[in-house]
């Protein structure tokens, strides 16, 4: 069974830095795309960035791109998503993802493991 969770989530004042943490369980994910998401209050979730976990190779969305960086350390099994600069419209749960597929995935539905999600809060 996979099993995503989260951690790293909580209160920045904007500018400020986070780094969230989604450890994975179940099998191996060398041939799995890696997604971190996120989703604000009234809003639909939407993309921030990917991972191919076997090629390593990374996409972004533009509202993030330059300030939030995707990573992963395989003999943990978890992916990172550290976030500098962050503004107030970076609130949200962000959520991670994984995808049966090797590369880069944007959207949600190509995902089917979800994590549980993690708050993040920028107060301007």
């Amino acid at each position: 069974q996979v099993r995503l969770v989260e951690s790293g989530g909580g209160l920045v004042q904007a500018g400020g830095s986070l780094r969230l943490s989604c450890t994975a369980s179940g099998r191996t994910f060398s041939n799995y795309a890696m997604g971190w998401f996120h989703q604000a209050p009234g809003k639909e979730r939407e993309f921030v960035a990917a991972l191919s976990w076997s090629r390593g190779n990374a996409y972004y969305a533009n509202s993030v791109k330059g300030r939030f960086t995707i990573s992963r350390d395989s003999a943990q099994n978890t992916v990172y998503l550290q976030m500098n600069s962050l503004k107030p419209e970076d609130t949200a749960v962000y959520y991670c993802a994984a995808g049966e597929r090797v590369g880069v995935l944007a959207r949600a539905q190509e995902y089917v493991y979800w994590g549980q999600g993690t708050q993040v809060t920028v107060s301007s």
